[in-house]
């Protein structure tokens, strides 16, 4: 019988199946090599796939994470680490907040008796730029404002007339790959307040193998310090407006931003490799 490795599907930044973003998780003993981890997440086929091992006692985090698309390794992602913390905490693998050391530094998470997940992350510093030349053909959308979203993030963040036309989106993928080092934001405030959210988004990643990413929760440490300024609150929560769509809340901490979700595993089974 081949080694095999327990591997679980968790939907993220929803509490009902089939809805929010679905991303891998592996529990390890140790990184195997670059290849292997790639494969697999190919394999897998989500947006992310996460791969954590614990650390030793004295370190100045708990466990190692890492984060891979089905093409690529990432800097930074938010909901395959929401995942991961909720496969932590459902499990009895850990209990309370949880360190994470990553290749964006050390990340926080912490589990609430609610069943949700905070997450705390690096704000994106926001800076404007001039509209790139082909970005609104590309996007099928005329931008109000266009931010350039951090080298942390390395995204445009694209502010657009409101959220019918964020939902109505239906970009030219191939094309958007010219425009930014990992992928496009499209947001706009929402349209009515009440029904929960107070801005919708939408996440075009295409460079990364990603055309759109049901919910990104690392597109919402821009997102935070962006609507945070417009709507005068800290605390605030996102629609990202996909076919599977997802709710984040946002609390905006000048340098850092945190980011609650809930998460639902729906598959867990044996990886043989």
């Amino acid at each position: 019988m081949p080694t095999s490795h327990r591997i679980r599907i968790v939907d993220a930044f929803t509490d009902r199946p089939f809805t929010g973003n679905p991303a891998g998780v592996l529990l390890l003993d140790s990184f195997p090599e670059d290849a292997w981890l790639q494969n697999v997440a190919a394999e897998v086929n989500h947006a992310e796939t996460a791969f954590a091992h614990r650390l030793p006692a004295h370190d100045e985090a708990d466990w190692a994470l890492r984060w891979f698309t089905p093409t690529t390794e990432v800097d930074l992602c938010g909901h395959a680490t929401l995942a991961t913390a909720h496969v932590l905490q459902v499990t009895g693998t850990a209990q309370g907040p949880v360190r994470f050391a990553t290749r964006s530094g050390v990340l926080t998470t912490t589990a609430h008796a609610d069943g949700t997940v905070t997450m705390d992350f690096p704000t994106a510093p926001l800076t404007p730029v001039e509209v790139p030349d082909g970005v609104a053909d590309a996007l099928g959308a005329e931008p109000l404002a266009v931010f350039g979203a951090g080298a942390s993030l390395g995204d445009l963040l694209v502010e657009l007339a409101d959220e019918k036309t964020v939902r109505a989106l239906t970009p030219d993928h191939k094309a958007l790959v010219r425009h930014s080092e990992r992928g496009i934001i499209a947001t706009a405030r929402a349209e009515d307040p009440s029904r929960g959210y107070d801005f919708v988004s939408r996440g075009f990643f295409p460079r990364i193998g990603i055309d759109e990413d049901p919910v990104t929760g690392s597109a919402h440490t821009a997102l935070a310090p962006f609507w945070s300024e417009r709507l005068g609150r800290a605390d605030l929560t996102g629609l990202q407006a996909s076919a599977r769509s997802g709710l984040v809340r946002t609390e905006l901490r000048g340098d850092r931003t945190l980011l609650t979700g809930r998460a639902v595993t729906v598959i867990e089974g044996e990886l043989y490799a």
